[in-house]
């Protein structure tokens, strides 16, 4: 005669399975936490926080020496690679051009690391400093550019634009 299995004889194994579903959930989502992004987007921040006032300090000093500056960026067709024609125009507080300068450019690419690079923007005359960039890739670049001119005056300004 065959024995009869008592009701709810598979309760235990729902429970196993339940915790073993669990675990491996657990398990993946540590796997991807440990392993992608790390959410540290600027490195030494700590350092960055303690000379916010500096920082401060420098910001107002640009401020008030009443420089205008205006970028102007053209992305230029290339069969080998994306290029930009940057423009800078400094003008000081009575609209006179500032000559002078040594510019450079720091482009930087927020989205993919390994392509970021500085480049030396040429006085062309006027108070205007640029040329024609290559860029390895194309699509959104970061530019960060310092000017600086004689006695240790300094400029700096940010540009966001994009190749297509």
């Amino acid at each position: 005669m065959a024995k009869t299995r008592q009701p709810g004889w598979w309760y235990p194994y729902i429970f196993v399975g339940a915790f073993g579903v669990v675990l491996a959930v657990n398990g993946t989502l540590a796997y991807f936490a440990t392993t992608t992004f790390t959410g540290i987007s600027t490195q030494n921040a700590y350092e960055k926080g303690r000379l916010y006032n500096q920082n401060l300090a420098l910001a107002k000093a640009q401020a008030e020496m009443g420089w205008t500056v205006d970028t102007k960026i053209q992305p230029l067709p290339s069969a080998d690679r994306p290029q930009a024609d940057i423009r800078i125009s400094y003008r000081d507080r009575d609209g006179k051009a500032v000559d002078k300068l040594t510019v450079r450019a720091a482009m930087v690419r927020p989205t993919v690391t390994g392509y970021d690079h500085e480049v030396d923007l040429p006085a062309l005359g006027n108070g205007i400093y640029g040329g024609t960039i290559p860029l390895p890739l194309a699509g959104v670049w970061d530019m960060d550019v310092v000017a600086v001119g004689d006695g240790g005056m300094a400029y700096q300004h940010a540009q966001r634009f994009v190749i297509p």
